[in-house]
């Protein structure tokens, strides 16, 4: 079986199914139980029209369905009108899959479970291994997110803005089970730009190539975090990198500026630099202002906090950082780093081990912890140096 292009076919054949009147999670169920029968039937006797075999044996998995429901007389209606077999049409709704699976009726995780379930194509065992919870548990969310776009026409316009921060939020999950849900949230953002001819889908695909192409420098042989600033630079994957330019470059070049651009420049700006200390700070600092203008995000702030610490000097980080309440996502981590960097490595080994007792994973949690016990060494070694 070629995974890949039956992972391709899954959305357009659920589109034609939901086209031709099945409400989506019936249409759902019935292109999973195709899957299946091709599964089954095709290596001894592979189609010449995987598409248009996969069509008609959903459709007919449909129509066996609705068989056995209440409403026997629209049910015959469809019976009535299933089109012969023969190569599927050549349409791809797929953009419009990525609009019905981000509706704004569903919350955050179920959109993404969602469109990894119908766009994607993954299994829900394989959706479950990545987010590290029971399958049944993922089951029962892909239901109740089916249950809730049942009832949504195929052809109302979507907010591409929401069927991007669905895509992001796939992509900012990363790495667990056996699915890479960074590289799956790369492939379908590569589909959607394929399908739409828009500046922030451009913007938001460079933005994942360019901090995919850092992954591999990102933790150390143990496991443990590697910051940016500490990376091996000639680990960083040049040819994603030089993609992701490349898009960001023709992206920008419709001046229509959006926050996946904004911040996709900030990462080309990291990605440019031979070395850490060559970062065009200044710069930076100019696109965290653009990104803030377009944002107004708390988040936007803080990160811009730690530019304009290596822009201008510690003392001006911290400035602008007092502007923001320290209830922020890992306000107490930044404010350690730049209190290190001012020189202040009592303050900065007590904020480190606070920032680590409110971090959100154990690998951020044991970096922040090293360090702080890093700096604690120091102090001593000082200490004693001066007795």
């Amino acid at each position: 079986m070629n995974e890949a292009l039956i992972r391709s076919l899954t959305p357009s054949v659920l589109a034609v199914l939901v086209r031709r009147g099945a409400d989506f999670a019936a249409a759902e169920d019935a292109v999973q139980d195709a899957l299946v029968e091709a599964v089954r039937v095709w290596p001894a006797d592979p189609p010449r029209d995987a598409k248009g075999w996969l069509v008609t044996v959903a459709w007919r998995k449909f129509l066996d369905a609705t068989r056995s429901d209440a409403a026997r007389r629209r049910r015959e209606d469809l019976v009535d009108d299933e089109p012969a077999p023969g190569p599927a049409p050549a349409a791809d709704d797929t953009l419009q899959l990525y609009f019905l699976c981000a509706h704004p009726s569903l919350t955050p995780s179920s959109a993404v479970a969602l469109t990894l379930r119908a766009v994607g194509g993954l299994t829900t065992r394989q959706i479950a291994q990545a987010y590290l919870v029971p399958e049944a548990t993922m089951a029962q969310r892909i239901s109740r997110a089916k249950r809730t776009v049942a009832d949504v026409r195929f052809d109302q316009h979507g907010d591409v803005a929401t069927v991007l921060r669905v895509l992001y939020l796939v992509f900012n999950e990363g790495y667990s089970g056996d699915t890479d849900l960074a590289a799956e949230a790369i492939r379908l953002t590569r589909q959607l730009a394929a399908a739409i001819d828009h500046p922030e889908v451009r913007g938001l695909l460079a933005l994942m190539l360019l901090h995919h192409a850092r992954r591999a420098a990102r933790t150390a042989p143990d496991g443990s975090l590697v910051p940016l600033a500490e990376q091996d630079r000639g680990r960083w994957d040049t040819e994603s990198i030089a993609e992701g330019v490349e898009i960001l470059q023709a992206a920008l070049a419709r001046d229509r500026l959006g926050e996946f651009q904004a911040q996709a420049a900030i990462a080309a700006l990291h990605a440019d630099a031979p070395a850490a200390e060559e970062t065009d700070w200044v710069q930076i600092v100019e696109w965290y202002d653009e990104l803030t203008r377009l944002t107004d995000s708390p988040v936007v702030r803080l990160n811009r906090a730690v530019a304009v610490g290596e822009a201008d000097g510690p003392r001006a980080g911290l400035a602008a950082l007092a502007e923001l309440t320290d209830s922020l996502p890992r306000h107490t981590a930044v404010a350690a780093y730049l209190h290190e960097r001012a020189g202040d490595l009592a303050t900065a080994a007590q904020l480190y081990a606070e920032a680590a007792d409110k971090a959100p994973n154990l690998a951020e949690r044991d970096h922040l912890t090293r360090r702080a016990a890093r700096l604690n060494t120091s102090r001593l070694n000082r200490l004693e140096e001066n007795t």
